[in-house]
């Protein structure tokens, strides 16, 4: 299983990439292989400032839908496009081309409260 060691990850399976005061969001490895085929992905809160676990949207796969939760506080600033056409590629390439959202950090001390690779990994393991 891919954990890049340079991002961040929450027990809700979503990993956080911190550039400045830019974070993208998406899901981890070990979540896409979870839900298996992605169908579809819905983001509706474009623009919104969300609170950390609050749902900025839901992955549709063949098993299941599954809630997307804010690791930290921000406000959505993009969606990635290629998930409307092709949600296949969170499955294929869940932390380059498959990122999800890109946020405008508010509260950086949220990222101290995040897990690193190896904690991810040891929850996972579980």
């Amino acid at each position: 299983m891919n954990l890049p060691e340079e991002l961040k990850y929450t027990e809700e399976h979503e990993w956080i990439k911190v550039d400045g005061n830019i974070a993208t969001i998406g899901i981890t490895d070990f979540a896409q292989g979870e839900l298996g085929d992605i169908v579809y992905i819905e983001i509706d809160s474009i623009g919104n400032e969300l609170n950390v676990s609050e749902i900025f949207g839901t992955v549709e796969a063949v098993k299941t839908v599954s809630d997307l939760f804010m690791p930290i506080k921000g406000t959505v600033l993009e969606i990635n496009s290629n998930i409307e056409s092709t949600p296949e590629i969170v499955n294929e390439d869940p932390y380059d081309k498959g990122w999800i959202i890109k946020i405008e950090i508010s509260e950086n001390r949220d990222i101290e409260n995040l897990l690193s690779a190896d904690d991810y990994r040891k929850m996972i393991d579980n």
